[in-house]
């Protein structure tokens, strides 16, 4: 059995969710370059060049690469000969949270109550998904999620018959619909299978996979690039401002589902991608 103190859980959160605000990850910036080069519209290529031009100077500063920082989704795989000391696991998570918001002066986005509207001061509490895995290791992956582009996100309850098409078209009437409101370049988290709320985690879980890296299953990696091709057919362009480049990447997950349902959720990314990966 494996100890960890919760205190180096928070201390590795806090620094992860500061660099992802600050730091554009190599395959974004590669992505982000070779949108410029293949985008022939002049505008949508002088907004590719803001944006890398944006990365630059937020790494430098450090500064935010976006004024939205997000609400952190952390999925967490921890081993299960891994014995926790110190406290309580999601505070401690929290706690990391918290420390980099209110110590980073990173903007505080979370409300307390998603009616009441309260603002909780501290950009907590996070949302957190946790498994338990073999051996005796903790991979967390840090992901503070705009809502540009999370409120353009939809899950689709679809027929079985409606098949691979028929998650075609929810894809594309997703990206088709959200328009410039998500910030494209996008990258597209697909999650297929489940249940409502397994669909749901699995595009989530989807965008946490490096930009452009297929999936390992090689007719949804086919399935992946289709429906990129079919998204950069739409026009949208960087910014929504047209061009040929609407989205970076199509990353799809799925589960085995029931005989009765094809459930598909479309959870979409903007070009700053705040991700972190933290192993302990």
């Amino acid at each position: 059995m494996r100890e960890i103190h919760l205190s180096k859980v928070t201390e590795e959160v806090a620094r992860a969710c500061l660099r992802a605000c600050h730091r554009l990850g190599e395959g974004m910036k590669e992505a982000l370059a070779h949108a410029r080069s293949q985008e022939e519209s002049p505008l949508g290529q002088w907004v590719l060049e803001q944006l890398l031009d944006n990365a630059q100077l937020a790494e430098a500063g450090p500064l935010p690469l976006c004024q939205d920082t997000g609400m952190v989704v952390v999925f967490a795989q921890i081993g299960q000969d891994v014995h926790f000391t110190g406290g309580n696991w999601e505070e401690a998570v929290a706690e990391g949270v918290r420390k980099a918001y209110v110590e980073g002066n990173l903007r505080k986005s979370v409300v307390s109550h998603p009616l009441w509207r309260e603002n909780s001061g501290d950009n907590t509490p996070p949302v957190i998904h946790t498994r338990i895995v073999p051996g005796d290791e903790v991979k967390l992956w840090i992901m503070p999620k705009g809502f540009g582009s999370e409120n353009k996100s939809r899950l689709f309850m679809l027929n079985p018959t409606e098949g691979v098409e028929g998650v075609k078209r929810a894809v594309v009437q997703t990206v088709s619909e959200a328009g410039g409101s998500p910030c494209p370049p996008t990258v597209v988290g697909i999650g297929v299978g489940g249940t409502m709320e397994q669909a749901c985690i699995l595009a989530k879980w989807a965008l946490a996979r490096p930009v452009g890296q297929k999936a390992p299953d090689p007719k949804v990696a086919q399935l992946e690039q289709e429906i990129l091709e079919e998204l950069n057919k739409l026009g949208i362009g960087p910014a929504g401002f047209g061009g040929r480049v609407t989205s970076f990447a199509v990353h799809m997950e799925t589960y085995p589902t029931h005989i009765a349902g094809l459930p598909v959720a479309v959870n979409l990314l903007c070009h700053a991608a705040r991700h972190e990966q933290v192993v302990l």
